[in-house]
């Protein structure tokens, strides 16, 4: 994907941390609740203060480096969170074991951190009511029902953290989402405006260039004939200007029987005998429209390419397809090799159910054959074109 300003590569948006939702750092305020257990520490009530500040220590640096990795999806995800979320729980439901009531608040933060790495999925209700199973057997053992509140502490902070943050995950997500489409968007819009200006300019700037040299050449012996090819050009480069408008608001419909008049126009003033047959049912203005670009182009590489002395246009077709074939007695396929213009037909005609081949001629000559249903679908103006 290209930027639709410049061409430049655009790349899918990555969050980053301080583009205002959570961080790791958001959940660092909740270590207070392990200033119980440091109090606990500090007045000596503690037995073996020196393991349980190890501990403590221990608790606190593998939490802090949970939160963090948490935020960061590939390493949220990797072996060794998993690792130090399981050492996490380990110090954790040691240190409540081994001292007791104010060190229960150690497991509502770990629920914390549990909810943090688990979030979503069939596995966060694996771990969570295991988790708080152990919590109220341990709460009990070590508390009977005086901190009960722990327990459901730990509950709640394990099923909130994560459906917070999977929330702001989902919303953070269908954000950068809505950001692509819109960049698509314009990426569309940007390629259906320059294949159309292609298509147009391609096409009226060759008939100019066709009657700008038969009024070259008439000038000298015929004045009139001369002024009626000017006046001629006066009315295709007006025709073009409204055209352009067109493409460029994108409401442009072709008409398939106005085209095929072009055609024979252009291909005369080239000097090549336009031959243009013409039956089958009434045609829906999509397939129209798609068949006039087909007309347009064929008849423009016909006369700026082929050096063809006739050209056979011929439109038929049964109850559910229509066909359009032109064929002219030019140089053949060295002349006629397709180009951006046929390119982008193919795409366009193709995403439309049907088909365009082009190439040599049997008897000679290049040949442009396209097939679409009767009942085309909407063909997506955006659609990308080489």
């Amino acid at each position: 994907m290209t930027d639709s300003a410049w061409g430049r590569p655009v790349k899918a948006r990555r969050w980053r941390r301080g583009d205002g939702g959570p961080t790791g750092a958001s959940l660092l305020p909740w270590l207070l609740m392990g200033l119980g257990a440091l109090s606990h520490l500090v007045t000596g009530e503690a037995p073996n203060p020196l393991i349980g500040g190890l501990g403590l220590l221990a608790f606190n640096s593998l939490y802090i480096a949970i939160v963090f990795r948490a935020f960061d999806r590939r390493r949220r995800e990797a072996p060794a969170t998993w690792v130090l979320l399981a050492a996490l729980g380990a110090v954790a439901f040691a240190l409540a074991i081994g001292y007791g009531r104010a060190w229960l608040l150690l497991l509502p933060l770990l629920g914390l951190a549990v909810g943090a790495v688990v979030r979503r999925g069939r596995l966060l209700p694996l771990i969570a009511f295991p988790l708080v199973a152990a919590a109220g057997a341990v709460t009990l053992w070590k508390d009977d029902w005086g901190s009960i509140g722990v327990v459901y502490g730990t509950f709640i902070s394990v099923l909130v953290t994560a459906s917070l943050l999977t929330l702001d995950e989902t919303v953070r997500e269908l954000r950068a989402t809505r950001e692509e489409l819109a960049r698509t968007a314009v990426e569309k819009e940007r390629l259906r405006f320059s294949r159309d200006l292609h298509d147009l300019l391609g096409h009226t700037l060759s008939v100019i260039v066709v009657k700008s040299e038969a009024a070259r050449r008439l000038a000298p012996r015929d004045l009139d004939a001369a002024l009626a090819q000017v006046a001629d050009i006066e009315s295709v480069g007006r025709q073009a200007l409204t055209e352009i408008r067109e493409a460029v608001t994108g409401y442009r419909e072709g008409s398939l029987a106005t085209e095929l008049d072009r055609a024979r126009d252009a291909l005369s003033s080239a000097g090549i005998e336009p031959v243009v047959r013409r039956s089958g049912p009434l045609l829906e203005p999509q397939t129209e429209a798609l068949l006039s670009w087909v007309v347009r182009e064929s008849a423009t590489n016909a006369v700026r390419h082929s050096g063809a002395s006739r050209c056979e246009i011929d439109l038929s077709g049964t109850a559910d397809r229509v066909r359009l074939t032109v064929t002219d007695d030019g140089r053949g396929p060295a002349a006629g090799t397709p180009g951006s213009g046929l390119r982008g037909l193919r795409e366009r005609v193709t995403a439309a159910g049907g088909t365009l081949d082009s190439g040599p001629a049997p008897r000679g000559g290049f040949r442009v054959t396209a097939e679409l249903p009767v009942e085309t679908p909407v063909p997506h103006e955006g659609e990308p074109t080489e």
